[in-house]
């Protein structure tokens, strides 16, 4: 055991996927350690962000509501270390936490669901999503598409997709593989739907000043996972993006280096910011001018989207 009196205390949003991650990282844990598997004890912690279902993320404070209630249960040693979705993480984090590990990433793309394709939808077809990267990017390809606000989880979604609410969604793959559902939508290309920054990453976070915890978390991370989100968190920093602003990113590794792209969308589709780059690994520098390449590039009006 790690600690000798009592387990560590894994901290977790509470949905289907949160827990199907943190049993993940759990596992991880014990295999790379040779711990029993009592050795890592889960500890739900309910979100505002779990809790408010009807509003959209950027009305209600943003991604910080994934993250507040653990980060309170980090300081106050409630737990000993969180695990998360890293596309929920804000690009700035509190100067004591320490993103110690990412485990390898799943597959970062987004799947459509209710039909084969875009071009398979009907006319003037109604597409639930609460992200304005993907409402963005429906509207570049389907400018007839209406968007309408869908907030819950996997299962909550596809019941009122099930209930004919919309015609379509849209889900991380990387989400519906973890939940066992990898046979559900049809996957889309990233040179169709650039990925949200950091999509299919999970992050194990802990206070930076407890060097056991952080040490023993560290051993389970995927270096190249930790080098390409990192970079695309590098974008999204030099952006200064908020939950309002339709961006995608992806780094891939290319031998020592990074391929990286991004992109920023106005919301009703019509103007699209591309920019991609090499960089090496741990080049922040390089990733933020990716960045605000992108906001030179931009209209007035798509510009302001970004503007604090």
């Amino acid at each position: 055991m790690l600690l000798s009196d009592r387990p560590l205390r894994l901290g977790t949003r509470g949905s289907p996927l949160a827990l199907a991650q943190a049993r993940m990282t759990a596992r991880a844990l014990c295999d790379t350690h040779g711990w029993r598997d009592d050795a890592v004890t889960i500890v739900t912690v309910q979100t505002s962000g779990d809790r408010i279902q009807d509003r959209a993320l950027a009305d209600i404070g943003g991604k910080a509501l994934w993250t507040k209630e653990l980060d309170r249960a980090l300081f106050a040693g409630d737990i000993d270390f969180a695990v998360h979705s890293m596309k929920d993480v804000e690009t700035l984090r509190p100067d004591a936490l320490h993103i110690a590990a990412m485990l390898p990433r799943a597959d970062v793309r987004d799947r459509l669901v209710g039909a084969d394709d875009f071009a398979a939808l009907p006319a003037n077809p109604i597409v639930g999503t609460s992200s304005p990267r993907r409402a963005a990017q429906v509207k570049r390809l389907r400018p007839d598409a209406t968007i309408t606000l869908f907030r819950g989880n996997v299962a909550t979604r596809l019941s009122k997709l099930a209930a004919g609410e919309v015609h379509a969604t849209l889900l991380a793959a990387a989400g519906l593989d973890r939940l066992g559902q990898g046979d559900v939508g049809t996957t889309i290309s990233t040179d169709i739907m650039l990925p949200a920054p950091s999509q299919g990453a999970v992050g194990i976070e802990v206070l930076g000043d407890n060097s056991i915890v952080r040490d023993a978390i560290a051993a389970i991370g995927h270096a190249d996972t930790m080098d390409a989100v990192l970079a695309e968190r590098g974008v999204l920093l030099a952006l200064g993006g908020t939950c309002h602003s339709p961006i995608a990113a992806l780094a891939l590794i290319d031998g020592d280096r990074l391929h990286l792209r991004a992109e920023i969308v106005s919301p009703d589709g019509q103007e699209t910011i591309f920019h991609e780059t090499r960089i090496d690994r741990h080049d922040g520098a390089g990733a933020q001018a990716l960045g605000h390449a992108l906001l030179a590039d931009a209209s007035p009006a798509l510009r302001s989207l970004f503007e604090q």
